[in-house]
């Protein structure tokens, strides 16, 4: 579902393990960036939409989120805060949005346990939940399925829980559909062939996903330069476009990115 007439939202990702910052290629090969608090104030003085913050190894570790860095990070921002990783409980839940948090993203928590979708959403409401689904291309055999959309030649997706360490089996668009039955108000769409590769995003998984759902997709995963966000809005259809090595490095700001996006007539928040 993609609102064209909404303002595109540019979301700078904090992936976090071990209270440091890191970035990495198909979730591996990690290296440090820096510290949370201060990339999170760096983003927003660049003019961020938004800011996510994920405990990328939580899940796979079985711990919780570290609520106080959260906490930090949070005290420094006037823009919208999402955090996940290792969410599992909604006690949790209503701990990191008494912490700072105005969104909380779950993942392997909502595919071991679907029902905790809809306690966050009745009990905190839709908007505060966010589903992130880790997804991998497959050629959809024996994947489980209730649909059977695919892309184009029978592409299909599937899901990855742990940090992407672990195959589910589950087909990644029939899932999300779920997801939003159950009361997800944002789908975090993230594309493990393309994460970290700098090669773009996947253009095709993100318009299927866009087209099939009735919330907002935020894109993640391959993010290459300012052009890349054009594409993924105008072709992808996406509502979002998360990102983390093109700003952590330097390569680009959040303001070329929305320059470029203004110029070629997608609507921006602009500083």
């Amino acid at each position: 579902m993609s609102a064209d007439g909404l303002c595109k939202r540019i979301i700078p990702c904090l992936d976090v393990a071990g209270g440091k910052t890191v970035k990495g290629i198909n979730f591996g090969n990690l290296r440090e960036i820096g510290d949370p608090v201060e990339l999170g104030r760096f983003y927003q003085e660049q003019g961020a939409d938004e800011l996510t913050f994920l405990d990328i190894s939580a899940s796979n570790e079985d711990r919780s989120t570290v609520v106080d860095l959260v906490r930090a990070v949070a005290a420094n921002l006037s823009i919208p805060f999402t955090v996940g990783g290792g969410v599992s409980s909604l006690d949790l839940v209503k701990r990191l949005l008494e912490n700072g948090a105005d969104k909380v993203s779950i993942n392997t928590a909502a595919v071991n346990r679907p029902q905790l979708i809809e306690e966050i959403a009745g009990t905190c409401g839709s908007q505060c939940c966010v589903v992130a689904l880790d997804v991998r291309r497959s050629d959809g055999k024996g994947l489980k399925r209730r649909v059977g959309n695919g892309g184009e030649n029978g592409t299909a997706w599937e899901v990855l829980i742990r940090g992407g360490r672990v195959t589910t089996g589950r087909d990644a668009l029939d899932w999300a559909l779920e997801c939003v039955e159950r009361g997800a108000g944002e789908i975090l769409l993230t594309s493990w062939d393309k994460d970290g590769t700098l090669d773009g995003f996947d253009i095709e998984l993100t318009k299927i996903f866009s087209q099939r759902l009735s919330v907002p997709v935020i894109a993640s995963g391959g993010a290459r330069d300012p052009d890349s966000f054009v594409e993924v809005f105008q072709d992808g259809q996406a509502d979002a476009a998360l990102a983390a090595s093109i700003f952590h490095d330097g390569m680009y700001t959040i303001g070329a990115v929305k320059d470029q996006l203004h110029k070629a007539g997608v609507p921006v928040r602009l500083c």
